[in-house]
């Protein structure tokens, strides 16, 4: 099947589930589950041995949430990793924050800030500090917060990010571009504090 065919496959069953259509729920979950597995597996790759949270349990745990969302009203297959790839940062962030709350402090070192795309190990991050620094872009830029948000956590290209925020291509790589430069020295602002 073509990823359009594929893409617009999810997109029915998110419109027949907001229809209230029996079993579109169950149908979507085996419609994306591998995609969210993908995601998942991207955010854990490279974490310390023995870390407590598996790709299994970030998907079943997102999923959960996503199920969940009643007041949500699913537009496509892209509005609905955007709204995941939100769920799974505030699920990372709430189990690194309880991590660190244990080991008082954790000091991950700093690497590289890029998308989830690029292998863990280059862009080791600190995700309590991360997220602490994307609510600070929040604040004076919800747009490029969410640009980070849904490329980053949520592991979307630049033409899904451009189909969720409804912008174009040309205009999310210029916004990345410039979020990303202002996280990377953030990044390297609360590292060197």
């Amino acid at each position: 099947m073509s990823g359009t065919a594929k893409d617009n496959d999810v997109t029915q069953l998110l419109l027949a589930w907001n229809g209230g259509e029996s079993g579109a729920r169950d149908q979507l979950l085996r419609a994306v589950y591998e995609e969210l597995r993908r995601i998942a597996s991207g955010q854990l790759v490279g974490e310390r041995s023995g870390h407590t949270l598996q790709a299994t349990a970030l998907v079943n745990e997102a999923y959960m949430r996503l199920v969940d969302q009643t007041r949500v009203h699913w537009r496509n297959r892209a509005h609905f990793f955007g709204i995941a790839a939100q769920l799974m940062r505030r699920i990372l962030v709430d189990h690194a924050r309880r991590r660190h709350a244990v080991k008082r402090g954790g000091g991950v070192t700093l690497v590289e800030f890029e998308d989830s795309r690029t292998p863990r190990a280059q862009r080791s991050v600190d995700l309590v500090v991360l997220d602490d620094i994307l609510t600070k872009l929040e604040e004076f830029d919800s747009r490029a917060a969410r640009l980070v948000e849904l490329r980053y956590f949520g592991g979307l290209t630049i033409e899904e990010t451009a189909e969720v925020l409804d912008l174009s291509a040309a205009t999310v790589k210029r916004e990345w571009a410039t979020a990303r430069a202002w996280m990377h020295r953030e990044l390297t602002r609360s590292s060197a504090g």
